[in-house]
């Protein structure tokens, strides 16, 4: 056992698992937050999918060997499912599903591993082999509201990047104007000089299109991918996700590259000011107008959140010779269990998702919460289920069986039906060539959405609530932003009703939905920035 496994096993608590799926943890015995590191060494358990479909088997007597793939058939199996009545396939998809579900022992269980994680990317000396990497942001300063002048904002984080004019005016009123721009699919894999040179381009002609050409203006930058920041506007790009894979651009200062772009072109006068991800975008933005927003989360496409810490916890921030006490710090938490620590909670769906995407064994909690993988997840168990014979009288469709064809937002339209009413259900099914499902099929489709969105929200508040008990402050306002959080019907109440279990008695937090987070969120940075340097220049 190698020694990251081992002090990985050293931070947990036993968690043993019997063959519903579900944990049988030891009691808490109310470990303080500087105990997390000490408790003692265990057996790591593992959820595993065979032990849940073992248990299904057993109960429905089905010879169920059917795989995740279209072509692997048992044509006994299906005879057998497809002749079981409508309760006992419904009981099949509640036994196969729980585990999917977590109890709250592993709920608690999760909270210890996030926050011994945490601890490890904020260490000087773990974080270069952590997971979650907490990174330094150097924003040490929110917004206060007194904040004016034009700033621009240019945002990058996915195919397309946003460039924003924004006017700060005063009683927190603003006016803000932006374009959206598409970044082709040569370009996203082409060379680092390509897309820069691509977003200079685009900034120049936004520019112009606005009656600013000949102004100069400070710029925030929000650049949504994993970045080792060494001050303010000097940010190193770790990798890249997303999709993207540009050549020349890992290990290299993205502020640098954008400036070198605007260069070359040399007919805009840009002040890059500050460089972000998106989850300090959605704090800066949510505490211009609530200034007790000290975390800011992303549920969308991916998921991340960054926090206030404490300069003293945060042992890689080289500035804190300037007496500020606080930091934001950016968590790319992403990545957490990339070493092991979600195994016991991952399921068969969760292992294949993995398998086929583009960054195997990489953002494991990701992949279990966004909405890049959580259409998949629930057409994983669609898959399962029908080539068993337990939906549709076995009779799947191509686009059932084609993975990434059953999107995201398809989870949120089923879910957001009346109890009783499948009215959004069968038109997405009709999408997916399933025009002859039952009610009992319908209801059958709709709890297997509800299990992998209750999940995704679970963990998402696992993880909110150990940076809420971390940061121990009375009241906390969680910036949230994000295509799942916004558009999911059930999400937000998913959230606050977890967050409530978890968090320690007495602090009392709440979500606040970003509004423009990202984009408002970088050109407030750059305003802050501006509001510091001309309160330090007097």
């Amino acid at each position: 056992m190698d020694q990251e496994q081992q002090q990985l096993n050293g931070a947990m608590r036993n968690v043993s698992i019997n063959t519903n799926g579900l944990a049988a943890a030891t009691k808490l015995n109310g470990h303080s937050k500087d105990e997390t590191d000490n408790v003692r060494r265990v057996q790591q358990s593992t959820v595993t999918a065979a032990s849940a479909a073992n248990a299904a088997n057993k109960t429905t007597n089905a010879a169920a060997a059917a795989t995740a793939t279209a072509t692997a058939t048992n044509a006994n199996a299906f005879q057998i499912q497809t002749s079981a009545s409508a309760a006992d396939k419904k009981k099949m998809v509640y036994e196969l599903c729980q585990q999917l579900l977590l109890s709250d022992e592993q709920m608690q269980e999760l909270t210890y591993r996030i926050l011994h994680e945490l601890r490890r990317g904020l260490a000087k000396d773990t974080h270069p082999k952590a997971n979650v990497k907490c990174f330094v942001t150097y924003v040490q300063d929110l917004p206060n509201g007194n904040e004016r002048g034009k700033f621009l904002a240019l945002d990058l984080g996915g195919t397309n990047f946003r460039v924003l004019l924004i006017h700060l005016q005063e009683n927190n009123d603003f006016q803000m104007e932006s374009r959206i721009y598409a970044i082709p699919q040569h370009i996203m894999i082409g060379s680092g000089i390509q897309l820069f040179d691509h977003i200079a381009e685009c900034l120049s002609n936004f520019m112009a299109e606005h009656n600013v050409y000949a102004e100069r203006l400070p710029l925030g930058f929000t650049f949504s991918f994993p970045l080792r920041q060494l001050g303010l506007t000097k940010g190193l790009l770790e990798t890249w996700t997303k999709g993207f894979d540009c050549a020349g651009v890992v290990n290299e200062d993205v502020v640098q590259l954008l400036k070198d772009a605007i260069a070359r072109r040399g007919d805009v006068q840009i002040d890059v000011c500050a460089i972000l991800n998106d989850t300090t975008g959605t704090l800066m933005s949510c505490a211009w107008k609530n200034h007790h927003c000290k975390i800011g989360l992303i549920v969308g496409t991916g998921s991340n959140a960054c926090y206030v810490e404490r300069v003293e916890d945060a042992e890689l921030f080289d500035g804190s010779g300037n007496g500020k006490p606080h930091v934001l710090i950016n968590t790319e938490w992403g990545a957490f269990g990339d070493n092991g620590a979600l195994d016991f909670v991952r399921t068969e769906f969760d292992k294949d998702i993995d398998s086929h995407s583009i960054n195997p064994g990489k953002q494991t909690f990701e992949k279990m919460i966004s909405g890049m993988y959580m259409g998949e997840l629930v057409r994983l168990v669609l898959a399962k289920m029908t080539q068993s014979g337990i939906l549709f009288n076995g009779q799947g469709s191509e686009v059932l069986f084609t993975r990434g064809l059953f999107f995201t937002k398809y989870v949120s339209e089923i879910e957001a039906d009346e109890p009783g009413n499948f009215t959004n259900c069968r038109l997405v099914l009709e999408e997916l060539g399933l025009s002859n499902a039952t009610d009992g099929d319908c209801a059958n489709v709709r709890y297997i959405c509800e299990c992998v969105s209750k999940r995704a929200a679970h963990l998402v508040s696992a993880g909110i609530a150990t940076l809420i008990n971390k940061m121990d402050e009375p009241h906390v306002t969680v910036g949230v932003d994000g295509s799942v959080y916004r558009f999911h019907p059930k999400f937000h109440n998913l959230m606050v009703e977890k967050i409530t279990q978890l968090i320690k008695p007495g602090i009392t937090f709440d979500l606040m939905l970003s509004e423009d987070g990202s984009g408002r969120g970088a050109a407030l940075v750059a305003a802050v920035a501006c509001r510091e340097d001309v309160l330090n220049s007097k």
